[in-house]
């Protein structure tokens, strides 16, 4: 299940969406696919006993409920890097999350062994000011996630510095003895460009008017 975009922010966007690798699900797949092979064997054998083909076939059964609780937590697991925070959310029937915005993260470190770097899984652990690290598990390819985490940090904190620029140029046009016309047509400059948001640009507009 995607993560839901009616939970974004105004302008924020969605730059990864993971599931847990796929690791997450291989001991009970193994389980379960070593319960049917065990079945089959059984159901070949000629004349088996009753008791051992009813007690097979719990197995089978209790495998098979097993893996799909497991992968029932697989696809409702979210790990999901914004333009504006980092978020994880799991659970079946309950929910449970965690977001971190991305100007309160420090450190993002991502800790492979020999066999997860063949796979291409890992952990990621993310520090972020004044709170405990967090750590993820099975994350996919972590290396390149830790890259775009920062990536969207930067561009996060390049975003604030662009408004702020923005916004002082509105104040200097504004103060510039410029009239009204050529103020709004500088705004729309602004807005156009992307430098300023289409609700600063009503705002501005609005002190403008009065």
């Amino acid at each position: 299940m995607a993560y839901p975009r009616k939970l974004l922010n105004q302008n924020e966007s969605v730059e990864l969406d993971l599931r847990p690798h796929w690791w997450f699900l291989a001991p009970r797949l193994a389980v379960l696919v070593l319960a049917v092979l065990v079945g089959i064997y059984t159901a070949t054998r000629d004349d088996p006993p009753q008791a051992l083909v009813a007690l097979v076939g719990i197995a089978v059964v209790a495998a098979l409920i097993w893996f799909g609780v497991r992968y029932a937590q697989w696809a409702t697991t979210n790990f999901v890097v914004t333009s504006d925070r980092v978020i994880y959310r799991h659970g079946v029937l309950s929910k449970r999350g965690i977001e971190i915005p991305l100007d309160r993260i420090n450190t993002v470190v991502f800790n492979q062994s020999f066999f997860e770097r063949i796979i291409g899984a890992g952990d990621l652990e993310i520090e972020s000011a004044a709170d405990t690290p967090s750590v993820f598990t099975d994350i996919r390819k972590p290396s390149i996630v830790q890259a775009e985490i920062y990536k969207q940090a930067e561009d996060n904190e390049n975003r604030k510095y662009d408004r702020i620029g923005a916004n002082a140029q509105a104040g200097a046009a504004a103060s510039s003895g410029l009239s009204i016309a050529e103020q709004l047509e500088k705004l729309e400059g602004l807005r156009d460009r992307g430098s300023i948001t289409p609700e600063q640009y009503e705002a501005q507009k609005a002190q403008l008017l009065r």
